[in-house]
């Protein structure tokens, strides 16, 4: 294997051996796989707090075979990146994003937050890029992109800017804004992986292509500023960063220790890579006791030292089983570790020949740009939650909530009350402010199609207000359940 670097009228050619490249996709998909299964087991059990020291996370020979085996559930992650990994593969680098999207809507497995809204949407007629805009998608800042956008950097080998430019449409299937902006920045890192050897370099050099002005990046460069600061002490940056941006806009996590936030994500990935010292076990270890989206984190912070490193250089600890498993096809799909390193390794010379490089016999020549900063789009411009409520209420006819706010999302959904979870009932609910009409909400009660908010609305007025919900086709057995209602305010 090799890697050469050379730089010609300040353009940087790259040039990797086949077997290199190879080497680099297997690492960036079986840390992926390892990271995922590392910090499983403590998926959301640890939020607003670090995983203690004292907390034992396992792990084994055979621990992977048997996660996988039988928690295949639990990489759902990896399953989405490789639905749209597939599409890319069927259909080439120009597929439209509506297939894209479609692809997202039909899938056979269930999603939540940003994804399942850019579902319903689809479904319900919206088309790309409107299924992730901020107004159409209350979770338009959520994790979802991030946790799903590796298989772009794994495709883009050295081409951070051909990573930015498709991880920004892609991302807006189902995000906007930030929530756009962490998936961009983890397929930078995974572009950047096949080029450089050091962890500082890449998650610097991952912020260009980003708006400087945005949250997202802002909150990166705080964590990289606090490594500076306290190089020794990853805990220190993790307080230092849940004092400044623990703020997150989700209805699902405003006002509580729960965080689904893009930027604080990314940053459990960061700090997870700066602290971790180019280490495996130590990055996982501490993508993970960072807390939140526990099993996501130190995947991608995994993936992208795994790519670093290449997979032959991952320590025998973690990669003793894959062998073993690299056949097995995950869950919802047909595709295993070892289809998705050829289809990615297949994409991944496409896209070095379509971006000016050359492949000459194992010798590939990559150009090396960097990317244009991106237009800097806000998801909830100068917005804050002024009020976070439980309800907690189930009603088969007319429910009022009164409020005073610019804004206000109720989070919600039917409830079958006779089990009957995969009916094709789709209850009709008139919404009323101050008792004028206002639309007819769809909601589904099949899980797969479900709208996962009831109501939703930035454009309100400061004023005392009335939202009045009314179900207009009631069926027996089916209730509307609204489990909390988040209110906004301009700053």
């Amino acid at each position: 294997m090799f890697c050469i670097r050379l730089t010609v009228q300040a353009q940087e050619k790259v040039v990797l051996s086949e077997s290199t490249l190879r080497d680099k996709i297997k690492g960036g998909w079986v840390g992926q796989t390892i990271g995922v299964t590392y910090g499983g087991p403590t998926e959301f059990l640890y939020v607003g707090r670090i995983i203690p020291d004292s907390v034992d996370i396992p792990w084994y020979h055979g621990y992977l075979a048997k996660t996988m085996k039988g928690v295949p559930g639990l990489y759902d992650d990896i399953y989405v990146d490789l639905t749209f990994l597939d599409k890319f593969y069927q259909h080439g680098l120009n597929v439209p994003m509506d297939t894209l999207a479609a692809s997202l809507a039909n899938a056979p497995f269930p999603l939540d937050q940003a994804n399942q809204v850019a579902r319903y949407n689809y479904l319900q007629g919206l088309r790309w890029p409107e299924t992730g805009y901020w107004k159409n998608n209350p979770h338009a800042d959520d994790i979802d992109f991030q946790i799903e956008a590796d298989f772009i950097g794994l495709f883009t080998p050295g081409m951070p800017h051909v990573a930015t430019a498709l991880a920004n449409n892609v991302g807006q299937i189902m995000c906007y804004g930030d929530g756009v902006y962490g998936g961009v920045y983890i397929a930078n890192m995974y572009a950047l992986a096949f080029v450089e050897d050091n962890i500082d370099a890449i998650v610097n050099k991952g912020l260009t292509g980003i708006p400087y002005h945005s949250g997202f990046g802002e909150c990166i460069r705080d964590v990289i500023r606090w490594h500076r600061a306290y190089p020794d002490d990853w805990k220190k940056t993790w307080h230092l960063l849940e004092n400044k941006w623990n703020n997150d806009l989700c209805p699902n996590g405003a006002h509580r220790d729960f965080n689904i936030d893009a930027k604080m994500n990314s940053a459990y990935v960061v700090i997870g890579l700066l602290y971790g010292q180019q280490d495996m076990g130590k990055t996982m270890d501490i993508s993970t006791r960072c807390g939140q989206d526990s099993d996501c984190n130190p995947s991608s912070a995994a993936g992208i030292l795994g790519t670093m490193l290449g997979y032959s250089n991952i320590p025998a600890k973690w990669i003793s089983e894959v062998d073993e498993i690299e056949d097995t096809p995950f869950m919802y799909t047909s595709i295993s570790i070892k289809k998705a390193c050829e289809m990615s390794f297949e994409l991944a010379k496409q896209n070095i020949v379509r971006n000016a490089g050359k492949l000459q016999e194992d010798k590939y020549t990559i150009q090396v740009r960097v990317p244009k900063e991106l237009k800097l789009n806000r998801s909830f411009p100068n917005m804050s939650v002024h009020k976070m409520q439980e309800l907690w209420h189930e009603f088969t006819d007319t429910f009022d909530l009164k409020f005073n706010g610019e804004g206000l999302v109720i989070v919600g959904e039917v409830k079958a009350l006779n089990g009957n979870v995969d009916s094709d009932y789709v209850m009709e609910v008139e919404a009323f402010l101050d008792d004028k009409f206002v639309e007819t909400i769809r909601m589904p009660a099949k899980n797969l199609t479900r709208r996962k908010d009831v109501y939703w609305n930035y454009d309100l007025y400061k004023k005392d207000q009335k939202l009045t919900l009314k179900i207009k086709n009631p069926a027996d057995g089916y209730a509307l359940h609204l489990i909390s209602y988040a209110v906004y305010d301009k700053l």
